[in-house]
């Protein structure tokens, strides 16, 4: 079995809501190998073969109209919803925030608390988010999130990302400090536990642990069986996630978030886009002859209970 991850490579949930849903109606999808591209697997997407979806995304809203087809095909889900107060100088595809904000309550209202991890994600300054801005703005976020999660990620800028734009710098050691001092004492306040992604620095004394966003505690509650879940060793040093089945592709995300990572470069994005189908079962992509498709196998990771009645 596996948990089928819905993307840490591309916003699918905002940007391909149908063409997910028309590959769940199909029972599979094609992921290329993104080190080797013509390297495709053929991955089910079924109850039997998926054990739990997890989402990732800056904006719901597009996919929240498909939720009752995944719930009545027997499908059980978690989303990871990244929601910061950067304007579209950051951030130029999405929507106006609180047009997603009010998406984002209407979807915590549907899967509960334990149905929707927020992320304050990444942190980063410019001349205008300054610390005391982001204090600010976590703040009023905390409040607007409280009734619908219970915890919220945070993870700071990594030099790597911010590179390319003047202006953006990735926080100094005492920024993190102060602003984890301070994260962890408002979101206390507000009821939510904090967790940090992929990070070196140790801020467990403002109650602030390691996150493990594909999360097999999460993940238990939800199946409402035990899974035997093993860590994932590609993700980056300090990753606390377990393994999981990613379907998306890279260079095909039109969030255009100046710090992201997974748009190497617009021309092959532009390009990308203009290969999407919704029929296709690879995304932004088609079949070319020299590709090898693999067939994967997955049976279910929940542990069998054995009753003895």
């Amino acid at each position: 079995g596996m948990i089928l991850s819905v993307s840490r490579r591309t916003d699918i949930p905002c940007h391909y809501a149908e063409w997910f849903i028309e590959r769940v109606r199909d029972g599979f999808v094609f992921c290329r190998n993104p080190r080797r591209p013509s390297q495709i697997s053929r991955i089910p997407i079924t109850p039997d073969c998926v054990d739990a979806i997890v989402f990732w995304t800056k904006d719901p809203g597009p996919l929240v109209p498909y939720l009752d087809e995944l719930d009545s095909r027997g499908f059980r889900y978690y989303f990871q919803v990244t929601l910061t107060p950067y304007g579209k100088d950051l951030e130029p595809g999405l929507r106006e925030k609180r047009e997603i904000l009010a998406d984002v309550c209407r979807l915590g209202k549907r899967v509960g608390k334990r149905g929707l991890v927020w992320r304050y994600d990444p942190v980063l300054f410019t001349p205008h988010y300054t610390l005391s801005w982001h204090e600010h703005a976590f703040a009023v976020l905390c409040r607007v999130m409280a009734p619908f999660t219970d915890q919220v990620t945070i993870s700071f800028l990594d030099e790597y990302r911010g590179m390319r734009h003047s202006g953006l710098h990735a926080p100094s050691n005492e920024e993190m400090e102060r602003f984890a001092s301070f994260a962890g004492e408002t979101a206390a306040l507000a009821g939510l536990s904090v967790r940090a992604c992929s990070e070196k620095g140790d801020y467990s004394r403002y109650g602030i642990l390691p996150a493990s966003c594909i999360d097999q505690k999460r993940l238990c509650d939800l199946v409402g069986a035990p899974l035997k879940l093993s860590h994932d060793n590609v993700q980056r040093e300090n990753c606390g996630c377990y393994k999981s089945v990613d379907i998306g592709a890279y260079d095909t995300c039109p969030n255009g978030c100046i710090y992201c990572y997974a748009n190497s470069h617009f021309s092959l994005l532009a390009r990308n886009l203009s290969r999407y189908r919704l029929k296709s079962p690879l995304l932004c992509s088609g079949l070319l002859p020299d590709d090898k498709i693999i067939e994967k196998s997955y049976t279910s990771d929940r542990i069998q209970q054995i009753s003895f009645f």
